[in-house]
This record gives structure tokens, C-alpha cells and sequence, in this order.
């Protein structure tokens, strides 16, 4: 008797999945309800629970994909039924072979010796002549195409003695070297760093993204928010710039309704409700944060106060990794603000989440001077850069967009009519 495995369906827009891990190695014994691998899709991993009880043959390795309800393994009630499933396929390697595979030397790699060091480039005849005279040939230097090592250049080295290297042995670098760089480390391009290059890729390559830039004048909308963080328990959250951004931007796709559009085959459809996105950076690790966009869906039905906590009850799953599907997909529009991360005056050109037609982003609030007037004065700016594409948005509704949203944010007590 056998029980499949399969990608479970995590949303509505949820067609595939990626297998990142098997929990179980192949033969072992796995309990109803054990989480048996992870799965990716859309940014977000998820651990799945086995639904029955039995020895796992594992179909799918790490890194496969398949679609939703497709079985990626099965769950006998003995182990020699999984060995005789396992003979009519390749097998697949378990955890630990897979983890060995990836940190032993592949077949042909460095000796123990230390004769064959990574990221050296060298002919294999060049290679071959080094290691059967021990010669440590890290420190010739190459004649050939890029400063790669040939065998003359082995011999030259062998006729004039020990290659003798000027470095002393505290700044002998063992680690890999790339055309003549020292490697620090290396970022696997997999996982949620892959997805958002695939996505940002993906996004640039299908559609006419087109950046305009600017500045608000946030004056009375810092006054308005501090009037709203002074009544933080009256309200039951504390409000953010975000929040008020988010408010505002959702009343106005309403005037505009081109913007909160998006092209599908061969026709621009403009959508009835209003979900918007907002950028989330995830908790720095390992030299990077990593980016999410929940979704607040439905959000022309929201007070500010609703709002405020429906973006951080999704900003605390988004951190604790517990998104599901359907809050991070669906989107019409996004924002992001990245007015946290410094009080730098700075522009910049934020890609479209696709199949969105356009984002809206926004940095660091900070005095400037402005003439008011005709007379200068210090005000509080908020510099933004919105990018739109050009296929469905022209410049006109742009223009009216960022007026209205302009004439709210220097006059925010317009929200009240």
C-alpha cells in the first residue's frame, strides 16, 4: 500500500511549487503529521505535514519543481516496497548525500595536499606537469589567455626552482580567487534572493517602465501624524508615516482609476477593488534583508485605524515567515517606503510588481528649505519617485495622480471630508 505526497494547493493563484528540503531520508520512517520537507513558491516556504504514516520514497530532489497536487513522494508500509519502488527510478540522494555532494570536492578537484588550489586558472597538461613534480603553482604567474596557466609557463617555474612567494604565511590567502579577486564569501542565488531577481528581471523585461521623481512638501502631515501618535491609546495603534501614505494613495487610485490597472492579453482592465501592497523588509541576515510584499486586500473599505493594524499584523507574519499565498499575490498597486533605513535625501527607481502598471515609492522626511510665498522657508519633504508603464498609463492621469496625492499630503485634513 502506498500514499502519495504531493504540492499541496498553499492559494488560489498557486500553481507549482519548489522543493527546498526533505526532513526524512529515503527508507525512514515518517508519522502522520511530521513536517516532511519544505516548499517554496511566490517568495514564501512553507513545511508540509505528512497526511498518512509510512517509509518515504522520495520522488522529487531539492531545487525540482511540480505542479500543485503532483506527487513529489510516496509513503509505503514497508521498507521493501520503497526498495522496489526505488529500483523502476533513479534514485534520489538523501539529506546527508546532498549535503556531502555539495561540500566534498567535485571528482577532479584540489588534492589534499593542497597542490590544486580553488580559482587558479591553469591548463589541465599545466596541472598534470605541477602535481607530478610537487610544485605549488598558486604563485606563477600565467602567460596565457586571462592570466591562465599553461605548461610552459609550469616549466619556466620548474627550471628556476621552488616558486618562492613574497607574501608571508599570515597573508596567504586559502580561499577562493575569481580572475584575480579574493572570494569573502558566497550568497547562494536560491530561495527568496532568486525569486525577487526573477521577479525584478521578469518585470523590466515585459513591460515599458517609465520613472518620474519628485518631492512633497509632508509639513502639516508630520503635524497631523504626531496629533495621531499623542492619541496612540484612544486610536489602539500607533500610527505610521506609512500608514497615513497608504490611506491616502488607496483614495486616490479611486479618483484615478488607471493607475490601479493592469494590461491582461490585449486589454488594459482597470480593477474594481483597490489592494495594495506594501514592501516589507525582512530581518538582515548574512549580508542582506530580504523583501516582501503583503497585501491589503480590499483596502478602499478601510479606516486609517484599520489600516494601520491590518500592515502590521501582515509585517509581524512577514517576519515570523508566516505569510500565506493569497496575502502576498493579487496586488493592484504598491508602495514602498524606504524612509527608515536613513535620513539621506535620495531618489531612486522602483521596478513594478507585475502585473501591476505602477509603484509608488517614497524616502526619508527631512527639513529643506522651500519657497513659500515668496519667501524661504523650512519645511518637512518627502522626496518620491513613481514608475509607471508607459503600454498603459500615459502622462496625463499620471500628472492628476500625483496632484491629488500632492494636494492630500500638503493639506492631509482633507481626509476628514
Amino acid at each position: 500500500m502506498k500514499n502519495d505526497v504531493v504540492i499541496p494547493k498553499l492559494g488560489m493563484t498557486m500553481t507549482h511549487g519548489k522543493v527546498v528540503e526533505w526532513k526524512f531520508n529515503e527508507k525512514e520512517w515518517v508519522d502522520e503529521g511530521q513536517i516532511v520537507l519544505v516548499i517554496e513558491t511566490e517568495k514564501v516556504t512553507y513545511d508540509v505535514e505528512a497526511q498518512d504514516s509510512g517509509y518515504l520514497h522520495i520522488i522529487a530532489a531539492p531545487g525540482d519543481k511540480a505542479a500543485v497536487g503532483e506527487a513529489i513522494a510516496e509513503l509505503y508500509d514497508s521498507e521493501e516496497a520503497v526498495a522496489e519502488a526505488a529500483s523502476t527510478g533513479a534514485a534520489v540522494p538523501a539529506k546527508e548525500a546532498v549535503a556531502k555532494q555539495q561540500t566534498s570536492p567535485a571528482p577532479g578537484g584540489g588534492a589534499a595536499s593542497g597542490k590544486r588550489p580553488k580559482g587558479v586558472r591553469i591548463t589541465p597538461t599545466a596541472r598534470k606537469l605541477a602535481e607530478v613534480n610537487n610544485l605549488e603553482y598558486s604563485a606563477i604567474q600565467g602567460s596565457g589567455t586571462n592570466g591562465r596557466i599553461n605548461r610552459a609557463d609550469v616549466e619556466k617555474a620548474l627550471a628556476a626552482g621552488p616558486v618562492v612567494s613574497s607574501a608571508t604565511p599570515a597573508a596567504v590567502f586559502d580561499g577562493e580567487v575569481v580572475d584575480g579577486k579574493r572570494v569573502k564569501d558566497v550568497l547562494p542565488l536560491t530561495g527568496m534572493r532568486a525569486a525577487v531577481a526573477e521577479h525584478m528581471h521578469h518585470s523590466l523585461q515585459v513591460s515599458a517602465q517609465l520613472t518620474t521623481m519628485g518631492e512633497f512638501d509632508a509639513t502639516e502631515l508630520v503635524r497631523m501624524r504626531k496629533t495621531l501618535v499623542a492619541r496612540e491609546a484612544m486610536l489602539g495603534t500607533r500610527i505610521t508615516y506609512t500608514d497615513l501614505l497608504a490611506y491616502i494613495v488607496t483614495r486616490v487610485l479611486q479618483d484615478v482609476p488607471l493607475i490601479n490597472s493592469s494590461i491582461v492579453g490585449d486589454e488594459i482592465k482597470l480593477w474594481e477593488d483597490v489592494n495594495l501592497g506594501v514592501a516589507v523588509s525582512l530581518p538582515e541576515e548574512k549580508y542582506d534583508a530580504g523583501l516582501i510584499v503583503p497585501v491589503v486586500r480590499n483596502a478602499e473599505n478601510l479606516t486609517l485605524t484599520e489600516f494601520s493594524l491590518q500592515i502590521k499584523a501582515l509585517r509581524g507574519k512577514a517576519i515570523s515567515g508566516k505569510l500565506g499565498l493569497d496575502e502576498i499575490t493579487g496586488g493592484t498597486f504598491t508602495i514602498s517606503n524606504t524612509g527608515g533605513f536613513g535620513k539621506g535625501y535620495s531618489f531612486n527607481t522602483p521596478v513594478i510588481s507585475q502585473p501591476q502598471s505602477a509603484i509608488l515609492g517614497v524616502g526619508s522626511i527631512v527639513k529643506r528649505p522651500m519657497v513659500v510665498e515668496d519667501e524661504i522657508v523650512i519645511r518637512q519633504v518627502m522626496n518620491w519617485s513613481f514608475t509607471f508603464d508607459h503600454r498603459a498609463i500615459n502622462g496625463a492621469p499620471v500628472g492628476k495622480f500625483l496632484a491629488i496625492l500632492n494636494e492630500y499630503i500638503e493639506n492631509p485634513y482633507l481626509l476628514m471630508a
